[in-house]
């Protein structure tokens, strides 16, 4: 669903840097206008995976240059751009598809149903389950700790987050409050490219803060160069994103919301980017 402004040039393809060498290997595509799927693949076992497929020709002609044969579809929620690969990549390649229990009926295909707690295994490493609704009703999100690699579909972004289609601003505060507790240098690998929108944002409501202003630096120089700003990292958007820091006193007091609850200014600074 669209949230940025900034007309996106794509790497079509590449191989994340980073991450421990015994986690997954990690494969970015850019899709559309600004979407981005993931190809995953477990070292020592070979099994496979794609993750929010909104369309199938790039994930294909992917996994075809890598000579992988495809395991798994895993789904975030169940909007067009993440599922609308499904079908086609599941009859071409025999894929499983893994997807949010409390929203199987809107997924296409699901045949494994994860919700809010469980452990689900691709080969050797082991992703964590959360259910985080608020973009959707149903949105979940794969945290592989071992490979330092969060898939968090439209829940959160670089310095932003999903729209409230389905959700309340509690809902949504409460789910990126779960995930804001993972580990500094887990990797945010969100499900589209945002980030220079969602910075000059951030800078209309939080100009003193030193960390989003070098933050919007190196966003700024890496889109001017066609560079991916995603995966970012958790730290770096903990210190420096208002959706995450709507608990802090000096944000709510720059907003005037010096008596609200975190889920109120939350909901403050999300309907202020609303209409950005």
């Amino acid at each position: 669903m669209a949230e940025g402004t900034e007309a996106l040039t794509f790497h079509a393809f590449r191989r994340l840097p980073g991450g421990p060498a015994s986690g997954l290997e990690i494969h970015q595509i850019g899709v559309m206008r600004d979407n981005y799927v993931y190809l995953l693949r477990d070292p020592q076992t070979g099994r496979t995976a794609v993750v929010d497929p909104g369309v199938s020709g790039p994930v294909l002609e992917a996994i075809d240059r890598l000579g992988w044969t495809l395991d798994y579809i895993l789904n975030t929620h169940h909007h067009p751009d993440h599922v609308g690969g499904n079908l086609a990549i599941q009859a071409a390649t025999g894929a499983e598809i893994v997807g949010p229990g409390p929203d199987a009926a809107r997924i296409p295909g699901i045949q494994h149903l994860v919700d809010d707690g469980d452990r689900w295994a691709l080969g050797a490493q082991e992703a964590l389950v959360f259910f985080v609704p608020g973009h959707t009703k149903g949105h979940i999100a794969f945290w592989f700790a071992q490979s330092e690699a969060l898939f968090c579909g439209d829940t959160l972004f670089s310095i932003g987050c999903g729209r409230l289609f389905e959700g309340t601003p509690s809902q949504m505060w409460e789910s990126i409050s779960r995930l804001r507790e993972l580990p500094d240098e887990t990797r945010v690998c969100c499900g589209h490219e945002y980030t220079l929108s969602n910075v000059l944002f951030a800078c209309t409501i939080d100009p003193e803060n030193a960390a989003l202003q070098a933050y919007r630096t190196e966003v700024q120089t890496l889109r001017a160069e066609g560079q991916p700003t995603v995966p970012s990292l958790l730290g770096t958007e903990r210190e420096a994103s208002p959706f995450l820091r709507a608990d802090d006193p000096d944000l709510a007091a720059r907003l005037g919301l010096e008596d609200a609850s975190a889920a109120e200014v939350f909901g403050a600074v999300r309907a202020r980017k609303d209409a950005f």
